[in-house]
């Protein structure tokens, strides 16, 4: 436990550093906003060009895998939509808890922290997750909104999900890089030094800019993020072991990855969907500050736990 800690304190001190310059005034909002352009658009697509161009699809769609991630995440979507419903939640607000509820911080820092913990071996897992995220559980919560607001479903719906996907540089330069991969020809060296370079930026620049972004957020409906983060922290990643490991019977290396990749505290993106839609953005900006601060403890003891 004592090691993984160690290496995993630096990931936290650099987001502890991006919180403190956020909070004194040296790095405004409005540079957080220019850092996390860069990151999401260059750096961090860079990085997930260089791992997807080096596999196959086969590499990443691994069926059991991803089964037993779905199933995981499924049930603690369910149980999070029922709490809401006994509090006597709108369907709206019940479905973003639920959305906070199971989906981490992979992009930002699972993919940099996770692959230079657990080597280049766990990057296939962790790209999977990636996509399940953003292409399931996205839309999942695009369509849900929707039809409860409209209460129909609109024939642009299959449309304004393809193009929010297809404006998402993780998912392009995803599909870039496997799409590259399947030609079997290698990157000209000129270009994978440039993604190499590139991509280095990605792991400072992205926990700098989570830390930035934290301190403008406020520990505001601390019982119901105490509760959302909860889930996220302890019920998901239990739930996504549970399913891997005895429903499913991946290998034991994957599950130790999906296990801690859903250990992964509240995405940011999360919030910006919750802005976007304008509910319960109070709630999912508590969640995401407090369950990125207790992940500082939690994420070591899950990642020495079960990926030893």
């Amino acid at each position: 436990m004592w090691a993984v800690f160690l290496q995993t304190l630096p990931f936290f001190a650099i987001i502890g550093l991006g919180y403190g310059a956020g909070k004194s005034g040296m790095f405004p909002p409005e540079a957080t906003a220019w850092l996390t352009k860069f990151v999401f658009y260059f750096a961090l697509s860079a990085m997930l060009f260089g791992f997807s161009a080096n596999m196959s699809l086969g590499d990443i769609l691994d069926p059991r895998a991803g089964a037993a991630y779905l199933w995981g995440c499924a049930a603690v979507y369910l149980i999070a939509l029922s709490v809401a419903f006994v509090r006597m939640r709108p369907l709206t607000e019940a479905v973003m808890e639920a959305h906070t509820a199971i989906i981490g911080n992979t992009g930002f820092l699972g993919v940099p922290m996770l692959v230079l913990v657990l080597g280049e071996r766990a990057a296939s897992t962790i790209l999977l997750v990636l996509v399940i995220d953003l292409i399931v559980f996205s839309s999942l919560l695009t369509v849900i909104i929707t039809v409860a607001r409209s209460g129909r479903l609109s024939p642009d719906l299959p449309r304004t999900i393809g193009i929010g996907l297809a404006k998402n540089p993780m998912v392009v330069s995803m599909a870039l890089g496997l799409a590259w991969s399947a030609t079997g020809l290698g990157l000209w060296p000129p270009i994978g030094a440039t993604m190499t370079l590139l991509g280095a930026a990605a792991t400072p620049g992205a926990l700098f800019a989570i830390g930035a972004s934290l301190s403008n957020n406020r520990a505001e409906r601390v019982t119901i993020a105490g509760w959302l983060s909860a889930a996220k922290l302890v019920l998901h990643p239990a739930a996504v072991g549970i399913a891997a490991h005895w429903l499913f019977r991946v290998d034991p290396f994957a599950t130790g990855v999906l296990i801690a990749a859903a250990a992964l505290p509240v995405a940011g993106n999360v919030y910006i969907l919750a802005q976007h839609y304008q509910i319960a953005v109070a709630r999912v900006s508590a969640a995401i500050l407090i369950s990125t601060a207790l992940s500082v403890v939690t994420l070591p003891l899950v990642i020495a736990q079960f990926t030893g």
